[in-house]
């Protein structure tokens, strides 16, 4: 009931929020058709190269577009917590008789369900674009990006819970979210990197846990497993969720400061 209750809250929520939900979307579609012409000469392939090949490119860079949804809406999600802290709604949510952990779990389940009612509108969207997934794919990758929607989710949660200021946040959000995505394979493989003599950004990308979220619904997307990517996903969101819970602290808010004071 109780997340039943939460996950219905954030729902309500973010479809009364239009603009929220357009960004969502149009951010990766458009980064789907402008980046692949830019980025795709990274296979070697000239910006004059066949239709056919762009769209190879395209079918390449859709399980990174995929992450960055997740991680974009991970990172809103945990926007939305830092609001609710200020204004002693977290607090609030926090007085029900439930553990505090199941109650941050709620949350974080809430918006890993939202993300992925996004993914797949992108989903949607690529295909209108003539760039699909094989359709087993799509079975495939939903546990692929239930575990990269809860790490990237439980990234968001610990970033929220050492931030005291709302204003803060939004700074910290960017200087998070461009390094994580860059710096994966999202647009581009890692062997490029190292081709190009890049080795220290080659080291810093392989442990990028993002690196691993992209890799894990990559493969997935082809009906494969990456047992690496799995591990790495799976521990990264079990740790970053254990330091969050422990650390959480409701009296942050406004509420709790004039309670202080």
């Amino acid at each position: 009931m109780a997340a039943y209750a939460v996950s219905a809250r954030e729902t309500v929520k973010f479809f009364y929020q239009r603009g929220r939900l357009l960004s969502a979307l149009v951010r990766p579609a458009l980064w789907l058709v402008v980046f692949a012409a830019g980025f795709r000469n990274v296979f070697g392939v000239s910006i004059v190269a066949p239709y056919e090949t762009y769209i190879e490119y395209q079918v390449y860079i859709v399980p990174g577009l995929l992450g960055i949804v997740l991680l974009f809406h991970g990172m809103q999600s945990a926007f939305s917590m830092v609001y609710d802290r200020e204004i002693g709604m977290m607090r609030l949510l926090l007085t029900a008789p439930l553990p505090r952990w199941y109650l941050l779990l709620c949350k974080l389940m809430a918006g890993t369900t939202l993300s992925l009612l996004q993914a797949y509108a992108f989903l949607l969207i690529a295909l209108v674009f003539g760039v699909q997934i094989p359709w087993i794919g799509w079975l495939y990758i939903f546990p692929a990006m239930v575990l990269s929607g809860l790490m990237v989710g439980c990234i968001g949660l610990l970033l929220s819970v050492y931030t005291r200021r709302l204003e803060n946040f939004a700074g910290m959000m960017n200087f998070v979210i461009f390094p994580m995505f860059f710096l994966s394979s999202s647009l581009y493989p890692l062997w490029r990197l190292r081709e190009a003599g890049a080795d220290v950004i080659y080291w810093v990308a392989l442990v990028n846990p993002f690196t691993h979220a992209v890799e894990l619904i990559r493969f997935a997307s082809q009906s494969q497993i990456n047992w690496i990517s799995l591990a790495v996903v799976g521990g990264c969101a079990m740790g970053f969720f254990a330091l969050a819970a422990i650390g959480f602290d409701p009296q942050r808010g406004v509420i709790g400061r004039g309670t202080r004071g």
